[in-house]
């Protein structure tokens, strides 16, 4: 499946998934869209390599015998076998698809109305990932963020007041922007999202079933 992708991960973001500060949702949000774009794969490589040089140059003193006791418990481990490549399911890139078992079809989605639907994937605390099923033509309520919201596209497109995002597209939405996605026609939409904060809807009736869908 080709993909072109033009909205990428920030540089921010990307260095703290290099470093492993970040939420496991946003991790998982990340790894996806990593999957999917060779160009962040080479950025991330390059942040990789700076912070091995960082850890490199520096000065921290290690206590006396630490190196003999990380030797010793090495040699302790058991073998563990090469990984192996992981195929894709449909639409859900490798990451994803190891995480819920399989494409699509493993998914226990629950409707919100409109169509929509949604799953929550158990993640650490932090940040909430789920995946979201919009119907396409279909819109997502306006709405605005307390925090950091991320989106990926993984089929189909939507598009909102900042552009368009197809397949592989990252949006990465904060507290200054209050947008309606609306999937593309021609081919229903699945992203996988993850959030740090709830959602700030404009209108009722979103807002009273906020705590019921935990959006």
């Amino acid at each position: 499946m080709t993909t072109t992708i033009r909205h990428h991960v920030s540089d921010r973001l990307l260095m703290a998934y290099a470093a492993g500060t970040l939420p496991e949702a946003f991790s998982l949000v990340l790894a996806t869209h990593l999957s999917l774009c060779d160009e962040c794969r080479a950025r991330l490589g390059e942040y990789e390599a700076l912070g091995g040089q960082v850890l490199e140059r520096s000065d921290l003193a290690m206590a006396e015998g630490s190196l003999e006791a990380c030797l010793a418990r090495i040699e302790g481990l058991a073998p563990v076998a090469r990984p192996q490549p992981r195929r894709a399911h449909g639409v859900f890139p490798a990451p994803l698809a190891k995480y819920v078992g399989g494409g699509p079809e493993k998914v226990k989605w629950r409707p919100l109305g409109m169509g929509v639907r949604q799953a929550i994937l158990p993640t650490a605390r932090g940040a909430t990932a789920r995946l979201l099923y919009i119907p396409a033509g279909q819109a997502v309520p306006d709405h605005g963020h307390r925090g950091t919201e991320l989106t990926l596209v993984l089929q189909g497109a939507f598009a909102d007041s900042t552009d368009r995002f197809g397949r592989g597209d990252l949006e990465i939405a904060d507290e200054d922007l209050e947008h309606t996605p609306i999937a593309e026609a021609g081919e229903d939409c699945i992203c996988l999202a993850a959030t740090d904060a709830p959602l700030r809807f404009n209108a009722l009736i979103p807002r009273l079933l906020q705590p019921v869908f935990r959006i």
